[in-house]
């Protein structure tokens, strides 16, 4: 009896000693194990964008040239005035590289001056020049509508940056002012004819071809500044009519050299786009040893 008692007691005290032990001990707690997260592609909703810009132009007139009554004769000097252009446009995103837009540009009103001569005879106020003692001074007005189809290369983006190429074809609806000459005695500008010789106005459509370059600049997901510079081709041709009076004319400008710098604005209709949506899951509860 007493080796049953003295062999509980020492059983007792085996597990009260392992389980002190087991409290002394450090727990083992492993690091919490998180899934990798899911991503579900969602793709920008719409392409299509509206355009504003404004712009200075540089305008080069290649020359200009008309008949008289002994045959064709070239313009001395031929020169338009620099100006501004204004313009809107609506656009489509192809691809994130490439986009296409229709614009429509007024390019203000700028002035003509010209000269011609020295050349025929003329009647100055009156008294007769005989040749080749007179010249003439010419002045007249341009504007034009210019409607063009582009398309761009977006050539990649750096932070906010996006920089591009361009190129765009169209046409141009050129508005010629009436052409006033006056014609004026060869070394004396001042002696001039008081009234002028009006030829009138011509306007047509011409065939147009456009180079840009430049960059977009991200304000937000919405909204694109447009910073650029655009060349501008516009082939000559009527310029003013025939005047019976004076038997001459009618007249005829070559090409126009437009370079332009621009600054605009791009918004897009569609939603913003996103790369991807990430969804984190909850981690997986840790597991505990003792």
């Amino acid at each position: 009896m007493r080796k049953i008692f003295l062999a509980a007691t020492a059983m007792v005290f085996a597990g009260v000693g392992s389980a002190t032990a087991a409290d002394v001990l450090p727990q083992i707690v492993e690091a919490p194990i998180y899934q990798t997260p899911i991503s579900h592609p969602v793709a920008s909703v719409g392409g299509w964008y509206l355009r504003g810009d404004v712009g200075y132009n540089w305008r080069q007139l290649k020359g200009a040239h008309y008949h008289t009554a002994t045959g064709p004769a070239n313009f001395r000097t031929a020169s338009l005035d620099n100006g501004y252009s204004f313009g809107g446009g609506v656009g489509y995103q192809i691809r994130s590289y490439l986009r296409t837009d229709l614009t429509l540009d007024y390019l203000a009103k700028s002035d003509f001056t010209g000269s011609t001569g020295p050349g025929g005879p003329c009647t100055i106020n009156g008294a007769f020049f005989a040749a080749p003692n007179c010249v003439s001074r010419d002045v007249s007005s341009w504007s034009a509508l210019s409607l063009l189809a582009n398309v761009y290369v977006d050539l990649g983006t750096y932070g906010r940056f996006t920089p591009y190429a361009g190129a765009g074809i169209g046409g141009s609806r050129v508005s010629w002012g009436t052409l006033k000459n006056t014609e004026c005695v060869a070394g004396n500008p001042a002696n001039c004819n008081t009234t002028s010789i009006d030829h009138g106005g011509k306007t047509e459509w011409r065939f147009t071809s456009a180079l840009m370059l430049g960059t977009a600049i991200e304000i937000n997901c919405k909204l694109k500044a447009d910073l650029g510079y655009r060349y501008r081709r516009i082939e000559g041709g009527n310029m003013f009519a025939y005047n019976a009076t004076v038997n001459s004319g009618p007249g005829f400008d070559k090409t126009l050299n437009i370079h332009e710098a621009r600054a605009g604005l791009r918004y897009n209709l569609g939603s913003c786009a996103q790369d991807e949506v990430y969804i984190e899951p909850a981690p997986i509860m840790p597991a505990v040893y003792k």
